[in-house]
């Protein structure tokens, strides 16, 4: 397709209400945006070890419509401080830029670095929040029998409107401080009793995915 046709045709995409979901979730989560024409248009960049290349292809599915080309590995060079490197093969994509995405650039990234919305309420539902889990989540154990978000980029105050956010999704958390490397992080940190609810919310987009199933853990007390 000519390119001036391809721009023609991108002008006129628009998303769809589950689309805007699994981009707020991966906005949310590892997923970033970023753009080549000073804020006009934007790009979802999407990017994961490539051991979870099944979670990407499916993100890649649902996005296909807004997606020129599908995902593909690359090998990330990290360099350390003292000056040792190791190779990590990654692998993702990157949607086309649109001017549809401007507007979760201007709620996520405002001042530059990533955060969390004031509307973030109006953003989260359940499909959003198990695409971060997803991206960022872990089940705790089979003592602990609940599910941890590491939200370690947001500040606690970013934080603390994403616990009053799913507490009306009819889900109790709290925020968990780790220190590392003399920084403080904030963790969001399901309460035990409310597992089994966060589980049936983010459940029916986990086991879309088989290779993600381990995420949702074991040993959760009952209803």
């Amino acid at each position: 397709m000519h390119s001036h046709a391809i721009e023609n045709a991108k002008a006129l995409m628009r998303l769809t209400p589950r689309q805007r979901s699994i981009i707020v979730g991966a906005i949310l989560g590892d997923g970033h945006l970023e753009s080549q024409d000073h804020g006009r248009t934007f790009r979802l960049k999407v990017e994961h070890s490539s051991h979870q290349r099944s979670y990407v292809d499916w993100l890649y599915d649902q996005l296909r419509p807004i997606v020129g080309t599908p995902p593909r590995e690359r090998t990330r060079i990290y360099r350390f401080p003292n000056g040792s490197e190791k190779a990590h093969s990654c692998y993702g994509f990157s949607t086309y830029s649109l001017g549809a995405l401007r507007f979760y650039a201007q709620q996520f990234y405002g001042g530059g670095k990533k955060k969390i919305p004031n509307m973030i309420a109006k953003l989260v539902d359940s499909t959003a929040l198990a695409i971060w889990y997803l991206d960022d989540g872990s089940y705790k154990s089979d003592l602990h029998r609940t599910y941890i978000i590491h939200s370690h980029g947001y500040a606690k105050s970013d934080l603390e409107r994403v616990v009053e956010t799913v507490m009306k999704m009819g889900i109790s958390t709290t925020l968990h401080r780790q220190n590392q490397n003399g920084k403080t992080h904030w963790r969001i940190y399901v309460r035990t009793l409310y597992a089994k609810r966060f589980q049936d919310l983010i459940a029916p987009i986990v086991n879309q995915i088989p290779e993600m199933r381990y995420k949702l853990g074991t040993q959760l007390p009952k209803k």
